[in-house]
């Protein structure tokens, strides 16, 4: 038998019949209605049950122990529960800590990720962390910031060049009149008429920079290559015959439609043409083929060519020798166009220009 603890057999008026206990227990008389029934008694926490007999209730057991024995479990149970609750509260606090820098420490360099960008620098690298939508934000942060690098470094390097056209023609202008008020016996009348188409020139060339601008991004577009070709003829046939120079157009019978802007074509052209009149000799011829699924444009002249190893579309200031940076614009007009420029021949020099069918 367990320490403390006391067992008594009583009769149903609570006389206690034999065991330990007191000598007469109304705990134990209670139970006469045959249920279990427990109490504080005499400083016992006690319980009493009936013993069931065939001839009926044949008598009740008392067990009983300490209350403070029972007391002192139950304070200690407490305690000890209280002591557990501590620790895992405590232990929530420390993996609640925990986790907020884990989720905290990726969105601050986010954060920070995103004020660079803000800031223009377009180098940002959101460092990986073991959060996985973090990482995810991170590498579309990344992605748009090379993105928006690439077009400021665009739209930068295509104001170059367009200040580099429109400077260019601006100057043969000017060049042509100091020319003219510089010669007693300059013919001022033909000057007058060279700045004006010169001037006309230049205004082309502006309304298409303007035009390109607008048109970023623009779909389903429809070029006729043979009517844009016919009105370029019609532009540069007099300019070459003044120079002793001849421009032939080979054109097939029917083209389809390209999908390019007439702008951005007409401005590959100039460029094209412009480089065969510096650098070129004779006459220019300008070809053109049907592909299937694209259109081939070559411009060609008879001059020396371009040296072995030359980068005619690398871009270089307006000062050095070569073909300028006038080449780099057209190429990057036509990437922009969804097709290609690029030199098929080095002497005599022959370049081809690639546009998609729309």
């Amino acid at each position: 038998m367990p320490t403390g603890l006391r067992v008594g057999v009583y009769a149903t008026d609570g006389a206690l019949l034999f065991g330990d206990g007191p000598r007469r227990s109304n705990l134990a008389a209670g139970s006469h209605d045959g249920h279990v029934h427990e109490a504080v008694e005499d400083g016992f926490m006690a319980v009493s049950a009936p013993i069931p007999s065939d001839e009926g209730r044949g008598g009740v057991v008392r067990v009983a122990t300490p209350y403070d024995e029972v007391a002192d479990r139950v304070h200690d149970t407490w305690l000890l529960m209280a002591g557990l609750a501590v620790i895992v509260v405590s232990l929530a606090i420390a993996f609640a800590l925990r986790a907020s820098r884990r989720l905290a420490a990726p969105l601050e360099h986010l954060t920070r990720a995103a004020q660079a960008l803000g800031a223009g620098d377009f180098s940002i690298r959101a460092p990986r962390s073991d959060l996985r939508e973090a990482d995810v934000a991170g590498l579309a942060l990344e992605s748009t910031a090379q993105r928006l690098g690439e077009v400021l470094e665009r739209e930068r390097a295509f104001s170059a060049d367009v200040s580099h056209q429109l400077r260019t023609r601006l100057t043969g202008m000017l060049l042509g009149l100091e020319s003219a008020l510089a010669r007693p016996d300059a013919q001022r009348e033909d000057a007058i008429r060279t700045a004006l188409a010169r001037g006309e020139q230049l205004r082309t060339v502006i309304e298409d920079l303007v035009r390109l601008t607008r048109e970023h991004g623009a779909q389903d577009r429809c070029l006729d290559v043979g009517a844009l070709l016919e009105e370029v003829r019609e532009t540069w046939y007099g300019g070459l015959a003044a120079q002793g120079r001849s421009l032939a157009l080979n054109l097939p019978g029917e083209l389809p439609a390209v999908a390019a802007s007439p702008a951005a074509l007409r401005q590959i052209l100039q460029v094209l043409l412009d480089n065969a009149v510096a650098h070129g000799k004779g006459e220019i011829t300008v070809d053109v083929a049907d592909l299937g699924d694209g259109v081939a444009i070559e411009v060609a002249d008879q001059g020396a060519g371009i040296p072995e190893g030359a980068d005619v579309f690398a871009r270089r200031s307006g000062d050095e020798e070569g073909h300028g940076i006038g080449l780099a614009l057209a190429r990057s007009l036509a990437e922009a166009e969804g097709g290609r420029l690029v030199l098929r021949r080095l002497s005599p020099p022959v370049f081809s220009l690639l546009l998609p069918v729309a």
